[in-house]
């Protein structure tokens, strides 16, 4: 059967955890929108409660091996209730988010870790969360965030990479007392440095503390990092976005390890 309505329970829900962060912390759910992202998340191990399909937009879209009582066809007009994407493939998904701990994080032996305080914006998070993908990190530790981490634009903006990276939310507190424990040594990027980047090591166990572009880092990360390192700025601004500013010193670090 064919959901037609808008004002059908399932599909007003989808609306709600769209809107509502409350509502994906209490359901325990995020929306996915997109066969790469919706795939990526299905690979990740995240589990898909419920996909909603559109065969007017897509007539032959994957149902990622999912048990068909998960699967549920709607109208174009339902399916454009749901979907949030300007390239709309027909296919929309309810995901269980993978929620790591700090003590879940696997680590290779040299291992590269990006840290984030207080990330406001679901697109720079997205962002980042992409460079992570990119340059294969280790972890991406999201610290005292003022969004959402499951925010269906943070999956958006991430092109699903969400479910790609080892993503932990934290205090900052817990943040510094596992890296200390992990051997990884931590440099925050800093206007206040006098080093620049690419002067600095990066080869070994390294963190790379990023703060907000309004504020940067606070002071309780500048005093407990064990490195200041800025990138030179010869215009009239004085900082990067954040998520730019991150891409710039993680590929820096892999450019030290030969990019393996």
């Amino acid at each position: 059967t064919m959901i037609s309505s808008p004002q059908n329970p399932k599909i007003k829900n989808v609306v709600r955890l769209l809107e509502k962060a409350s509502e994906r912390r209490d359901q325990n759910l995020t929306v996915a929108e997109g066969e790469r992202e919706i795939g990526l998340a299905v690979r990740a191990g995240w589990m898909v409660q419920t996909l909603f399909v559109c065969s007017e937009v897509n007539s032959r879209p994957p149902a990622f091996g999912l048990p068909p009582d998960t699967v549920l066809e709607v109208s174009r007009a339902v399916f454009d209730k749901i979907a949030y994407r300007e390239n709309r493939d027909g296919l929309v998904a309810l995901v269980t988010p993978r929620k790591l701990s700090l003590a879940d994080i696997r680590l290779t032996a040299s291992p590269l870790v990006i840290v984030l305080e207080s990330v406001e914006k679901p697109g720079n998070l997205g962002a980042v969360l992409r460079t992570a993908d990119a340059a294969r990190v280790d972890a991406v530790l999201v610290c005292d965030p003022q969004t959402d981490l499951y925010n269906p634009n943070v999956v958006r903006s991430s092109v699903g990479c969400l479910f790609t990276t080892q993503t932990a939310v934290c205090t900052t507190d817990a943040a510094l007392r596992w890296l200390r424990q992990k051997g990884i040594r931590t440099y925050a990027a800093a206007l206040t440095a006098r080093r620049f980047y690419h002067e600095t090591d990066l080869s070994g166990p390294a963190a790379l503390v990023m703060g907000t572009e309004a504020t940067g880092l606070s002071d309780h990360w500048l005093r407990a990092t064990d490195e200041q390192i800025k990138i030179p700025m010869r215009g009239e601004i004085d900082s990067l976005n954040v998520s730019t500013s991150t891409a710039v010193l993680v590929f820096e670090a892999m450019r030290q390890r030969g990019f393996v």
